[in-house]
């Protein structure tokens, strides 16, 4: 294979990081909208009435159970067999799970639809991640990684934006036409440019990966930051357009566009270059560094309205019309959580491509990456939607910053203790 052919199948991986991030950002800035449209507590099985903050946090954790359910037999397939033909069969039914999404009616169908989406997200990410990972080299793994994550996020920008735009223009059905025809085109650039998968894994290269010192290190912090970022990254969209009275700011769509925004446009930005740079000078002291960042950004949101009042900031908008004094300050956190996150995610990923690589299962490995992640994202929005009803809407961000903060100082006294302070610049 020539650097030429390198080239051209990291283009189709990005394109295809390119649409599935287009879709899934699409959804979480309509989340919002759909609570507020879908009335979930209205929601029943079997005659009896679940409570609100219920229905909301399954309107992510269905999407998580899903992506758990299939993480194991999608990584399995992709080593044991061709990750080229497992992509295609995914990116195929992605486009006719989002055409699925205009005839959602309600809160039930709303959660089925979007644990469907969540076996796509899966599929596409867990096999797009594994083959640019398997094709880039180790020196350059983590730049190859940051672009592709780059590409994801230049389409959340693009969809959050356009998803609020469109929304509050036309409607929802003419969104999710635009995703199917992205996945459509990702599809035929895949099919077209990229190789066949060389590699085939015999066995279960979970078992071995498992007890990984390597891959267990990194998982001590991973475990904790999954409840840090679903439930942060999920709820500053929810805390910006929720009704008053729900505890959030009430801002319109495109409003909540931005500050999904904010923090697509850093995280993409920063993962150009902070890819490149762990590379060069060592991954786990950038997982650190950006996983205790993100704590530390996360417990200031619940001051956005305070900061705003102090700071004066404008009530009314161009575009956007008036806004409460939180808004403003609340899309410079969120950029700023793009920003610390961009350190940590090519670096971490990179680390679970090499052990991978090394013992003969790089989708076994992204599939542990992913199953680590998976009791935070389910159980983090329900105890998100919790606090959000029962408690109040900074506390949904007291409790994820402080997640990221004992994950990131746990990474860091594990890693002292097994593998000494020269493994902060030698992983």
């Amino acid at each position: 294979m020539t650097q030429g052919d390198d080239g051209l199948q990291f283009r189709v991986l990005y394109l295809t990081r390119f649409a599935e991030g287009f879709g899934f950002v699409t959804l979480l800035t309509l989340l919002p909208t759909y609570i507020n449209t879908l009335d979930p507590g209205a929601t029943t099985v079997l005659g009896v009435t679940l409570s609100a903050g219920f229905v909301i946090g399954m309107y992510t954790t269905g999407f998580t159970l899903a992506q758990t359910a299939v993480v194991v037999p999608l990584a399995w397939a992709g080593d044991r067999f061709d990750k080229r033909t497992v992509l295609l069969a995914v990116l195929a039914a992605g486009a006719v799970v989002y055409a699925l999404f205009p005839a959602v009616g309600s809160s039930g169908s709303f959660i089925l639809v979007r644990a469907l989406q969540g076996v796509v997200v899966t599929g596409a990410g867990l096999m797009s991640l594994s083959l640019v990972g398997q094709i880039a080299d180790t020196a350059t793994r983590a730049h190859h990684i940051g672009r592709a994550n780059a590409a994801s996020f230049a389409a959340s920008i693009l969809g959050s934006l356009g998803a609020g735009v469109v929304y509050d223009a036309v409607g929802f059905g003419p969104i999710f036409t635009v995703i199917v025809a992205l996945l459509v085109v990702a599809w035929v650039g895949l099919f077209g440019a990229l190789d066949p998968d060389p590699t085939r894994v015999e066995g279960f290269p979970f078992s071995d990966l498992a007890v990984n010192r390597r891959v267990l290190t990194i998982t001590s912090f991973r475990a904790q930051y999954a409840f840090a970022v679903t439930m942060v990254r999920t709820w500053v969209p929810i805390y910006a357009g929720t009704a008053v009275a729900g505890g959030g700011l009430g801002v319109a769509a495109t409003a909540v566009a931005a500050t999904v925004t904010a923090e697509k446009a850093t995280n993409m930005v920063g993962q150009l270059f902070t890819g490149r740079v762990s590379d060069a000078m060592g991954r786990s002291a950038f997982v650190f560094a950006g996983g205790t960042g993100y704590g530390l950004v996360a417990l200031t949101i619940p001051l956005a309205p305070e900061i705003g009042t102090a700071l004066g900031v404008p009530a009314t908008l161009p575009l956007l019309g008036a806004v409460p004094p939180a808004y403003l300050p609340l899309v410079g956190l969120s950029g700023l959580l793009g920003v610390v996150d961009s350190v940590r995610e090519p670096a971490s990923m990179a680390l679970f491509a090499d052990e991978g690589t090394d013992d003969g299962g790089v989708a076994a490995s992204f599939g542990i990456r992913e199953l680590v992640w998976r009791p935070g994202s389910v159980v983090g929005p329900l105890l998100a939607g919790w606090l959000m009803v029962e408690v109040s809407m900074g506390s949904v961000f007291l409790v994820g910053g402080g997640f990221a903060v004992t994950g990131a100082l746990a990474f860091l006294a594990i890693l002292l203790y097994d593998h000494g302070w020269q493994a902060l610049t030698a992983w």
